[in-house]
């Protein structure tokens, strides 16, 4: 007994369990990953069908630009995918440089959104990130540092047999997504 009426045997199992305790790993490693640099923690496992995108828009190729304008103004998008008869992804309106190409007169309100369309690089050497409702956050957020938006085998969000386009995710939508969790 020490002067505090304690055992020593108690006394050594509190200084074995305190030392157990000191010697786990911290909560921003996990595996030897650190979480902090991964920003895995801003999400906390969240996965893409966590954001609560709506359903993807997207327009026919054979649409005119003054439909596809006014459709993206009416949906507050700045980018559209263009589908093939097929609804097989061919590429984006970039709306803004098209606006922009309108007001300067550089493009007729009949032209055909084809003329305009930013073509998804497509080949036997391109290779494609799979974005699908079970892709973690982070992994998006990695995506996104490099690209516009995820759009089916190149950047949209996917159904999982990749056969049609679910939703487009932004980085906008990511950090929506933080603000509501208080992050």
């Amino acid at each position: 007994m020490n002067n505090n009426g304690v055992s020593e045997s108690v006394e050594l199992e509190l200084a074995v369990e305190m030392a157990n305790v000191l010697s786990e790993p911290d909560s921003t490693h996990v595996s030897g990953v650190d979480v902090l640099a991964t920003g895995a923690h801003k999400y906390r496992g969240a996965v893409v069908e966590d954001l609560q995108l709506p359903p993807a828009f997207a327009l026919p190729h054979s649409e005119t630009i003054a439909r596809a304008i006014e459709l993206a103004y009416d949906r507050d998008f700045s980018h559209i995918p263009i589908l093939s008869r097929e609804r097989k992804p061919l590429g984006y309106l970039d709306v803004t440089a098209l606006k922009a190409k309108w007001e300067a007169g550089q493009a007729d309100p009949n032209d055909n959104v084809l003329k305009y369309m930013m073509k998804f690089k497509r080949g036997p050497s391109q290779t494609y990130t799979l974005i699908t409702p079970d892709t973690p956050l982070n992994e998006l957020e990695d995506f996104l540092k490099n690209n516009l938006f995820a759009l089916a085998s190149q950047f949209e969000v996917t159904d999982y047999d990749r056969k049609f386009v679910l939703a487009v995710a932004t980085q906008g939508d990511l950090d929506t997504f933080i603000s509501r969790r208080g992050v």
